[in-house]
This record gives C-alpha cells, structure tokens and sequence, in this order.
C-alpha cells in the first residue's frame, strides 16, 4: 500500500473575519498527482500556500513524512513551488536561474553547473543555457522554472496555475511534460487549477472545493461520471441535472416527477424512497438525438436554441416546453450523420444507467 506523504487533519484557515478553508481532511499519497481545484475564492490557492509554509493553519496540523509541519519554515520543507508567475530572475540566465537555489544551499560551482545543465537538457531546452529569461518565449521559461524546482530533487513539487499564461498549443504540449517527468520520476506533484481539462488530463485524483470545503474528491473518471453533489455536477462539464419527486422505486429503479417529464433511473438499495425530493445527472455525452420519439423510458422533445464548436466537437443547447436547457454533446461527424432538421423538434433520450442520483 502507497505510504501518506502529506495529511491535512481538521485544518482550518481563516483571515479575519473571513474564512478561507473550513475544516479539512485529506491525504496525499507519495508518487501521486493530485490535483486541487475550484471557482476563484474557494480555498485551493490558500490550501497550497499552507503546505508550502507560505500561510500558517488557523487550526488543524498538517503532516508530511508523519512530521507535523505547522511550524517549519518554507526554505525547510523541501516543497518548491512552481508560481503562475514563474517567478524567474530576469538578471541572470536561463543556467543561472536554475543554478540559484542550489547556489544558495552551498553546493560547489561546477557540480551545480552539472546538475542545471542536466536538468536542461531533460526539459528539452539546453541550447538557451545562456539566454537572457526576456528572450524566452512563454513555454521556455515555463520549463526553466520547473528545471529550477526539479534540480533540487525533492519529493513533492508544488504548482500554483503554472500554465494559465501560455497559449493553448503551449498547455497542451506542457500537460505532457509535466505528466512524463511526474511518471517518470516518481515525485508527489501538487497542482492547483482552475482548469478542469488540465486536472483530468494529468492528476490520478482530484480534489473539488467549494466555499473553503472539500465538495468531492477522486478520480477524474469518477468525478466526471458520479459527481456527488450538485455543486460539482455543475462545476465539472456538460452536464444535465434534472429535480423533481420519486413517484415509485422498483428493486433498483426509480421514477422521478420532473417538471419535465417522468424519468427513470437506477438507484442502490435504500438510496430513495417514495416521496423524496431527488436530483439525478446525465452526462452531455450521454444523450441521443433523433428526428422522431424514440423507444426509450427517458425521453424529452426539445427545440435548438444555439451551437458551440470547438475543434471536431460540437455542443447543442436545445430547450424543451417547459424551458428547462439540456446540453448534448459529440464529435461534429457523428452530428452530420444523423441528417436532423435543426429547424424542427429534436427529441433527446438516454439509458437509466446513464443517469447518476446526486447527493444532497
């Protein structure tokens, strides 16, 4: 079993009047990317500044290697961070900026020039040793500053949004750096974002936060697929979420009162009970158009409101009679395939297993 290299026990931050983290709980495992992420305000910055010793704890302890941390200092943690910032020397070279945190530690002239060329040219960039930082493009000095964070060797490297700066190209081509030296070295990564296709992309778990609280934490599979709450089906993506009364539950089925119609679901034994008031899910990805009503239980006729293209995928909006928006979501080609007249009713459908029971 993966050892806990990090622990946030019943942590609590508060500026004032204003608190910035409710009680947290979480571990984080030695060799995993985690990644934190949320609307602006939520906690996630201020939680990364805890474990790099920027910000103390109002309350709680937090651990790394079973040594409570509260109290050691930044320099003493062994937890770099790489800013949104970078936070690069504009005065020195692209050698000397990685060469400084090991300059400052003592280590010899030439066995630092050793390592910061080594940590160069394993980010592809040795040819600029000697660049000015002005003279680099965004993407470069991004890798300087991991190569100033990574010739340090430490086990767990903290990112602060270290790709919201770089065009799209450059964080797609970055995500794939960043993942490669994560395997490939094995150190816990830390990675706060507000970006949910770089936490899904990289991160083996994710943690949700909302309003200072953990909303949900796991897999981006999992998070995608079973958010636990409203708040994160709304966060995470395409999503449609549909309320209303249970009718009935049959062995592991249950029928919903919608505003928009009666639907189905699959629900765990005890999940709902008749008379509760319910929530459930459908991925936008998750639903089926056709020109006519189709032979299914979950069924709704909707007209098109707009179109959203981005690349080879495309987004519908479509409403139905009683004004509730659904979302539907697929690849442009599959779209042309099936020849609709965008002009008449569409008519949406989706499987009972494709729908998820949200929490409260």
């Amino acid at each position: 079993m993966t050892k806990n290299l990090v622990v946030f026990d019943k942590i609590h931050k508060s500026f004032g009047n204003f608190v910035a983290v409710e009680e947290m709980n979480f571990d984080i495992k030695e060799g995993e990317f985690i990644a934190i992420m949320g609307p602006s305000g939520c906690g996630k910055t201020t939680t990364l500044r805890m474990l790099a010793g920027l910000d103390a704890p109002s309350s709680g302890e937090i651990l790394i290697n079973d040594q409570v941390m509260n109290d050691v200092k930044p320099h003493e943690r062994d937890t770099p961070l790489v800013w949104q910032s970078l936070a690069l020397f504009p005065f020195l070279t692209a050698r000397e900026n990685v060469e400084f945190g090991l300059k400052m530690r003592g280590v010899e002239k030439a066995e630092r020039k050793k390592r910061a060329l080594n940590w160069l040219d394993k980010l592809g960039i040795l040819e600029f040793q000697d660049r000015d930082i002005s003279t680099l493009s965004g993407g470069q000095k991004q890798r300087v500053a991991l190569a100033r964070s990574l010739v340090m060797e430490p086990k767990m490297l903290l990112l602060d949004e270290p790709l919201s700066a770089l065009d799209a190209h450059l964080v797609i081509r970055m995500q794939s750096v960043l993942t490669q030296l994560q395997k490939e070295l094995g150190i816990t990564f830390v990675y706060v974002t507000h970006s949910q296709s770089e936490a899904f992309a990289m991160a083996d778990r994710v943690v949700i936060m909302s309003k200072g609280e953990i909303a949900q934490i796991g897999s981006p599979r999992d998070i995608y697929r079973e958010p636990a709450n409203q708040f994160v089906a709304e966060f995470v993506g395409r999503n449609n979420i549909l309320s209303g009364t249970v009718e009935s539950v049959e062995h592991n089925r249950a029928k919903l009162n919608t505003p928009s119609g009666d639907f189905f679901v699959e629900v765990k034994a005890g999940q709902l009970t008749e008379r509760d008031s319910a929530s459930f899910v459908i991925s936008a990805d998750l639903v089926h158009l056709s020109a006519g009503e189709p032979d299914s239980k979950n069924t709704v006729a909707c007209q098109l409101i707009s179109e959203e293209f981005v690349g080879s995928m495309v987004t519908l909006f479509l409403e139905n009679a009683s004004g509730h928006e659904f979302k539907v979501q697929m690849q442009e080609r599959e779209l042309s395939k099936l020849e609709l007249d965008l002009a008449k009713p569409i008519w949406l459908s989706w499987s009972e297993c494709s729908a998820h029971v949200l929490g409260c």
